[in-house]
């Protein structure tokens, strides 16, 4: 390591002659030993010189050099390790005048196991251990699961844990709903339950062409011979799997590629980076890392691609093509390092034509709304999701939120709410309210027990996706209930809290309870992460409360002579037209009101125990 001594003024002549023509990582310290920069170079002596020449130098360069106190380099065998070291002090040091990328989380897969007698379809995240075979990187475990969800509908590969699967002795809601062909009862054979995993592991890896062709060919031969059930179950699933190409697939492209494309303006940036694998859009992931002012999206897409790739080691995350819509700093370097990570050929390139160049077009538009939006909103939904995945210890941050609240007046009407939000605010389209019947009243447990359910079996048969976090209004024994719906149905991937009323009710003293157990979370009063659970609940709370004191004023708005056995619409209009009203009804004795046209002495009796059923 060279670099000039604290106590005496920075010379750079004098410094640049110490430093070698090899690879490695050079670090601008500023005062009180504070790392301002960190760069890497494949030649230190002429990328430190390069700031120190007055005519190269820009603006955000000039005022970094003026902070400057001395210049520190650490050499490296290679370009990689330079590459690598940089990631890791750009992480552990956080300078402030690098680009920051603020999410390096490792991206979920689909996986399929290839040890069982019949495969199991499934989401994974983490080390690629288990013998199967992995399809990905998707941009979010919601990507995963939308493509999960198509491919039991498609395909009815089951899902369930090894462990419910191998404890059935009957087939469960996922048969029911023709989710599931039923191998765990028996209810499909193993070589059928073969070629259904075939097709989907097929259609997986991007041939999704042929797995039409054969089921055009199946359905052709039971029409043949008369099996028109059959038939018209491969021509649904030929029409879902069009509907999913057509949703998915990339015109013109068979490949791998990432298309990357960043935007930067009044200091925030946006990089959208979508994911093509086999042919199939997968979706895309935005990324808004911290940049220095200044900064260009040349510049951003160097320290992006650099920190973002370095990491990535599994096959299929660094995919042979990389489309950016700017010219990255030292394009060539991060190639040789890429290709060395991966064993083949990574190419980065920015001049693209035809459909690649109208994709890319779409990615930096999709760039430029999203700094757009942000500089709308500086402290809005996307900093506010991101702030409730830092406080919650999610892995990624969230996209859709969900909270239950319970309304009732001393259990009368009772009435739940779901609201649900999303990085664009309250989604009021996807709110549902549930009129709860069958509880004893008061009893708050079976009553979020029974919404909770009723909502996520319609979830499960596909009206809606499923949310990232799970919000209850209540405490443990509420948040209980909910997990217990969950596991019932097989449900994963699904951060639950409760959230409870902290001391004497005060707003800001919330208390968040993890479903599971553990040290209950409290929030600082000023955490935008608290703010936003604060507004899902009291939203939550507002809808559950109108739609109770709608039920109720239309329970009281009703005739009571409605809710009588053998009373309809007729014999009704004749006891208020033969007593002028509800109130001389109820003053009328057995007798009179057999003496009405239509009404027996029993029907008589009937009416008058119900109308004095209070006085009993």
């Amino acid at each position: 390591m060279a670099k000039a001594e604290v106590e005496e003024a920075f010379e750079p002549r004098a410094f640049l002659r110490t430093v070698p023509h090899r690879p490695g990582v050079y670090r601008m310290v500023g005062a009180g030993a504070r790392v301002l920069y960190v760069g890497k170079a494949c030649d230190l002596r002429k990328r430190v010189a390069s700031y120190f020449r007055a005519t190269a130098s820009s603006g955000k360069t000039r005022v970094m050099l003026a902070q400057m106190r001395r210049v520190e380099v650490t050499v490296t065998h290679t370009e990689a390790e330079a590459l690598l070291l940089e990631n890791h002090l750009i992480k552990d040091l956080r300078p402030r005048y690098n680009i920051l990328l603020r999410d390096d989380k490792s991206y979920p897969y689909i996986r399929m196991s290839t040890d069982d007698e019949y495969s199991r379809l499934t989401f994974h995240r983490g080390p690629k251990r288990a013998p199967g075979r992995y399809f990905g990187p998707y941009p979010s475990a919601h990507a995963v699961r939308e493509s999960l969800n198509l491919l039991q509908k498609i395909f009815q590969v089951r899902q369930c844990e090894d462990g419910f699967f191998r404890n059935r002795s009957r087939p469960c809601l996922q048969y029911q709903i023709g989710r599931c062909s039923g191998p765990c009862a028996g209810r499909v054979e193993p070589a059928r339950y073969r070629e259904d995993v075939e097709r989907t592991l097929r259609f997986l890896e991007g041939r999704g062409d042929t797995v039409i062709e054969e089921l055009a060919q199946r359905m052709e031969e039971a029409a043949a011979r008369l099996d028109y059930e059959e038939a018209a179950h491969c021509r649904d699933r030929i029409a879902s799997l069009r509907r999913v190409r057509e949703r998915q697939y990339v015109s013109g492209e068979g490949g791998d590629l990432d298309l990357v494309a960043a935007a930067v303006r009044g200091g925030a940036a946006s990089v959208q980076v979508f994911f093509v694998r086999g042919g199939r859009n997968l979706g895309n992931k935005e990324f808004t890392p911290r940049v220095p002012e200044g900064a260009d999206a040349g510049e951003v897409l160097g320290a992006f691609l650099s920190q973002y790739y370095a990491t990535r080691e599994a096959p299929g995350e660094i995919p042979a093509e990389i489309l950016v819509n700017a010219v990255p700093e030292e394009p060539e370097l991060l190639e040789r390092v890429l290709a060395a990570r991966v064993g083949h050929r990574v190419t980065i390139s920015s001049r693209v034509r035809g459909e690649r160049a109208r994709w890319l077009r779409m990615a930096a538009l999709n760039a430029e709304q999203a700094v757009g939006m942000r500089l709308s909103s500086r402290a809005g939904m996307a900093d506010r999701l991101e702030s409730l995945r830092e406080a919650l210890t999610l892995e990624e941050t969230p996209q859709r939120l969900e909270c239950f609240d319970i309304s009732h007046t001393m259990g009368e009407a009772a009435t739940a709410s779901c609201v649900v939000f999303n990085a664009a605010g309250a989604l009021k389209s996807d709110y549902r309210r549930f009129n709860l019947r069958g509880i004893a009243p008061g009893d708050d447990y079976a009553a979020m027990y029974q919404a909770v359910s009723r909502r996520y079996t319609r979830i499960r048969r596909g009206e809606a996706p499923l949310p990232d976090v799970l919000f209850i209004d209540g405490g443990r024994g509420q948040v209980e209930q909910a997990r217990r719906v969950l596991e019932e149905l097989q449900i994963g991937g699904v951060a639950l809290f409760g959230i409870a009323k902290g001391e004497a009710r005060r707003p800001g003293a919330e208390v968040l309870h993890r479903a599971g157990g553990g040290v209950p979370l409290l929030l600082a009063p000023d955490s935008p992460a608290l703010h936003l659970i604060q507004q899902i609940r009291d939203e939550a709370h507002r809808f559950a409360v109108t739609g109770h004191r709608q039920r109720r004023a239309r329970a009281r708005n009703v005739s009571s002579l409605e809710s009588i056995p053998g009373v309809g619409p007729t014999r009704r209009r004749r006891l208020l037209r033969q007593f002028g009203g509800l109130r001389e009804v109820m003053r009328a004795g057995v007798d009179d009101l057999a003496g009405v046209v239509g009404i027996s002495r029993a029907l008589a009796q009937r009416i008058y125990d119900s109308l004095h059923a209070a006085e009993l």
